[in-house]
């Protein structure tokens, strides 16, 4: 019998998740491994830092990399600093899932599939397709996207459903080199758990606030602290202005309390046990508006 986890049998690589904003590429990312590690929300440019997910099956370690959108249009410090992680990403990728939505290509996704390395296999991924009525466009659309890249395979999915999401592990597995696994078998993500509460703090601030606050607000843990099973998470959120911070706290507090109840409860999910959390806002004018700033508050 054939030793699994020998490098001649096992294969083990890093996936490269790329794509326009909004098509669904964290989604994506946390139904292929099973467990929220990347927030989602509504809100274009959720994901600003590159998110590692990893899945371990019997004979392959599939480690996933979320990436931010691509942007195309405002060069600003921000969308400087996300595209620069982008890039970085695709460099060191052994396969590439270039993820868009079903139903529509526009210059947005050919700007991205222009920068993608040619000598590197991608797949193309045809998500949200359970939300196509006319199942027959589909296959004339696959065809024209597929006219533009020689793809190692086009698979359509519904990452929100987990629909196809084994035949797309199959794909990306064909790809894959031989090698051994880099991570333990149980691990879902290389982020500290620090890091995720953040992450966890602002997926809520995003989904429960509203279009209305800027994606510059983010969050900070200034402290984190674990005795036994229990952690106490101390977080800030960082809001340009008087009035951004007016919207997270709410009536009366309400949307602030709402904020940190959800978050808790995904943090305890994740974690594996009980959270005590407490949540503030600080208002830190200017602190997006250069790339010194980004790096200081986090951001590769």
């Amino acid at each position: 019998m054939t030793d699994a986890t020998s490098p001649q049998a096992f294969r083990c690589g890093y996936i490269a998740i790329v794509g326009r904003p909004n098509v669904g590429k964290s989604t994506l990312m946390n139904a292929m491994i099973g467990a929220k590690v990347s927030i989602t929300s509504r809100k274009a440019q959720t994901t600003r830092h590159r998110i590692t997910g990893i899945q371990t099956i019997d004979d392959a370690q599939f480690i996933y990399i979320d990436t931010p959108g691509f942007q195309t249009r405002h060069a600003n410090a921000l969308n400087r600093t996300l595209n620069k992680t982008v890039s970085n990403t695709l460099t060191a990728a052994d396969v590439i899932l270039f993820v868009i939505e079903a139903g529509t290509f526009g210059q947005a996704d050919q700007q991205v599939l222009d920068l993608l390395p040619k000598n590197v296999p991608c797949i193309l991924v045809i998500n949200k397709s359970d939300q196509v009525k006319q199942k027959e466009v589909l296959l004339p659309f696959a065809r024209e996207v597929a006219s533009k890249r020689d793809f190692a395979a086009i698979v359509p999915v519904s990452a929100r459903l987990g629909r196809q999401l084994d035949d797309l592990q199959n794909e990306i597995k064909k790809s894959l080199p031989e090698n051994p696994p880099v991570f333990e078998a149980d691990d879902l993500t290389d982020r500290s758990e620090r890091f995720m509460a953040a992450e966890i703090v602002r997926e809520k601030v995003f989904r429960l606030v509203g279009d209305e606050l800027p994606y510059t607000s983010t969050v900070l843990i200034e402290k984190f602290e674990q005795e036994g099973n229990l952690r106490r998470i101390f977080a800030a959120i960082l809001v340009g202005r008087d009035t951004h911070k007016a919207m997270v706290i709410g009536n009366k507090g309400a949307k602030l309390k709402e904020i940190s109840t959800q978050a808790r409860q995904d943090m305890e999910k994740l974690f594996g046990g009980p959270v005590y959390l407490e949540v503030w806002i600080k208002v830190k004018s200017g602190w997006a508006d250069n790339e010194a700033g980004l790096r200081a508050y986090g951001y590769e």
